[in-house]
């Protein structure tokens, strides 16, 4: 009889096109079967994979309609799967996720879901997968247990609770052990605490080791960065090797005034043709072999991380601040470009050699911003005597440069960096706007130039090399674009395909308007994301045909991976050798920078919101001006002065009629004020949660202002 009402619940849904609803599943039934057993002849359907319950009621599914996927990423309430398939990324509410977690196997059911979107939901998990986490410990009815950070809303037990001195607000990592049908049923281990989650240092902490990231290194790492940080080597280096002796050049450093790891070093020479530009290296892959175990360790690494006042770097200090760091006053091995620029800033010649230099003097941005404005204190003229007729020529040559990219129409878009102040006792008491001076973009711009030539170099000897690379505005971005210009009547004409002087165009336009902060936001979400490749695909936001990153091989492999392509190069002239030794290295070193590119970002943005989200938290109830950054269906992001950002939520603003207007604006229903990106509010600050970095702002009208 079971099986006869089954037969008859199938076919019903499979007549039909839409869900089902419960109520009208049961007239079929009744009077054979009573609601709570149509509600359990259901549940055995869906058991059996044989159909789905969506908001709209049941349908019909098939297990040839399943689609094998992977689970991208899980919020608090809602994950994504993305297709093993045709890499379809879909939306799954938590209820349907059936405990899932990221990087699981899964097969998932579709279906059309909130305005006709395409949903998912999960019917089996076929792999499970590696399943840390953190979270902070609750105390419920006297049980310790973990809320995940993001795996879930719900509460976990904590199997091994009692083997941690553990308090109510402790920030730890776990991992799960016992899995559940649903994520409050999973049970889990504490594999460390940090402290308490109320302190951002133990947040950023917990941040690093969810990433896999650490400041401490192996011992045996350690063991080879000793071994190979003799100070003697370079004076053998020096007498038995045929290296370029430059110590007699007045090279110089410029670096913020804690910097520590200083890879770079610079020479200027003005000259009847032009310029000659000296970009000097720290010669690291000359301590850092191939198939070493520091080699290997930076290899995993990929980038140092900086947040706050901290580094994990990609090399252990003995390197990174000691032997390999261009440090003043000493004899240290480099890896040079040497330019020559035509008085117009062409580069009409370079070479790269290898090289030994002693830097005249470490400079310091702020300082050297001083002279250059003619601040010419004793002091600072005594510091700087070897170089100082060096810094007019440095800053004329920078200005051309800078007029050049210009010229060329490469877009300035508008980003914001945040400085944080820590004090002794490790909190955050100040944030505010990182400040760029005129000898920060005159680094810059002869970073440009090095990076360039060496992408020349491997491209014109058709070496295996490692480009950084930034494409054309992918399809969809681009449409993207082209709604938000034509919502904003700013008239564009792109038939030709999409190029950086237009984009620079639109940007010079809205400059010091009110809608600038969209125009640089709609600009900014066009671009595709650069990244590290093996082919020399070009860079758009740059306008050049080749890129490279040469100039940072303390923190980033890419370049470290290209200093060795091209020393190999330089020493046997053969492309040959070179493909056979590198091709495959060029290829997997491209994927590896990139990869640990972007987790180098996400984590120290993480890290970066927790250290803001502390200090915002002591000013809980103080009235500030922001400018709206973005609108979205929830509410909207508003920015400080300061660099921190909080969110209005659609809820708390004075009317209930507010929503979002899929565009740029959150509006009344009746008419009345609006809040676009790019306008200036007062809020109140609401809340601050430096657990999850998140601010809450509350909207603040003049009168409440006055008032308060």
């Amino acid at each position: 009889m079971k099986k006869e009402y089954e037969k008859l619940i199938l076919s019903k849904l499979k007549k039909s096109s839409v869900p089902v609803g419960f109520n009208e599943l049961y007239k079929l039934v009744k009077p054979h079967l009573s609601k709570k057993e149509l509600d359990k002849a259901l549940d055995g359907l869906e058991e059996k994979q044989r159909i789905v319950q969506t908001l709209g009621g049941y349908s019909y599914t098939s297990r040839s309609k399943l689609v094998p996927c992977k689970v991208s990423r899980i919020k608090k309430t809602f994950g994504f799967v993305r297709s093993e398939t045709d890499d379809q990324e879909y939306f799954v509410a938590g209820r349907n996720l059936k405990g899932a977690l990221p990087g699981d196997s899964v097969l998932v059911q579709t279906y059309a879901g909130k305005d006709d979107k395409i949903e998912a939901r999960v019917f089996k998990i076929t792999e499970e997968s590696f399943s840390r986490f953190t979270g902070n410990v609750v105390n419920e009815f006297g049980e310790l247990k973990i809320v995940p950070d993001t795996l879930s809303k719900c509460a976990m037990r904590i199997e091994n609770a009692d083997g941690f001195d553990l308090r109510e607000g402790d920030k730890i990592l776990a991992e799960v052990t016992h899995r559940g049908e649903n994520h409050s049923e999973h049970i889990c281990t504490c594999i460390m605490s940090f402290g308490s989650s109320l302190k951002a240092s133990v947040c950023a902490l917990s941040v690093l080791e969810l990433n896999g990231l650490t400041p401490m290194f192996p011992n045996e790492v350690i063991a080879e960065a000793k071994e190979v940080s003799d100070e003697r080597s370079i004076a053998r280096e020096i007498s038995e090797n045929n290296r370029l002796d430059l110590r007699t050049l007045p090279i110089f450093t410029i670096d913020g005034a804690q910097t520590k790891d200083i890879d770079d070093a610079i020479s200027v020479e003005k000259t009847t043709d032009g310029y000659k530009l000296g970009v000097h290296i720290a010669d690291v892959s000359h301590y850092v072999k191939p198939y070493s175990l520091l080699d290997e360790e930076a290899f995993k690494r990929g980038t140092s991380v900086y947040y706050a006042n901290r580094v994990i770097p990609m090399l252990p200090t003995e390197l990174s601040n000691g032997i390999c760091s261009l440090n003043p006053n000493e004899d240290r091995l480099a890896f040079s470009a040497l330019m020559k620029l035509d008085k117009s800033g062409n580069i009409t010649d370079y070479k790269f050699a290898k090289t030994i230099i002693r830097s005249r003097v470490k400079g310091v941005y702020s300082e050297i911003n001083e002279l250059l404005e003619g601040y010419n204190s004793k002091a600072l003229c005594e510091k700087y005597a070897e170089v100082l007729d060096v810094l007019s020529v440095m800053s004329e040559l920078a200005q051309i440069l800078f007029g050049n990219r210009i010229h060329r129409g490469a877009p300035q878009l508008s980003t914001t960096e945040s400085e944080l102040l820590i004090n002794d006792e490790d909190y955050c008491v100040d944030v505010r706007p990182h400040q760029s001076g005129t000898s920060q973009e005159i680094i810059e711009d002869f970073m440009l130039c090095a990076n360039e030539c060496a992408a020349r170099f491997g491209k014109e000897n058709g070496l295996p090399f490692v480009y950084r690379v930034h494409e054309d505005p992918p399809a969809e971005k681009l449409e993207y674009l082209k709604t938000g210009l034509t919502e904003l009547n700013i008239p564009y004409s792109f038939d030709k395909g999409i190029n950086p002087k237009r984009l620079s165009e639109i940007l010079e336009w809205e400059r010091g308007t009110d809608r600038f902060p969209i125009v640089n936001n709609l600009v900014l979400r066009s671009m595709a994301k650069a990244r590290y490749a093996d082919e020399p695909l070009g860079h758009f936001g740059l306008v050049l045909k080749d890129y490279a990153h040469f100039t940072s091989p303390i923190r980033r492999y890419s370049d470290l991976a290209i200093h060795r392509i091209m020393t190999d190069f330089l020493s046997t002239s053969s492309k040959e050798q070179c493909e056979k030794k590198y091709g495959k290295f060029a290829a997997s070193a491209s994927d590896q920078a990139s990869k640990t590119e972007l987790v180098a970002m996400q984590t120290e943005r993480s890290c970066e919101d927790c250290y803001k989200a502390e200090y915002m938290k002591s000013k809980i109830g103080k009235i500030y001006e922001g400018i709206i950054i973005s609108c979205t269906p929830f509410g909207m992001y508003v920015m400080l002065e300061n660099t921190c950002e909080g969110l209005v939520r659609l809820d708390s603003l004075p009317y209930p009629d507010y929503y979002f207007d899929e565009k740029f604006s959150i509006k009344r229903a009746g008419g009345g004020p609006q809040f676009t990106v790019g306008k200036r509010i007062l809020i109140n600050v609401a809340s601050a949660d430096v657990s999850s970095g998140n601010v809450d702002f509350e909207y603040c009208d003049e009168t409440a202002a006055h008032t308060h």
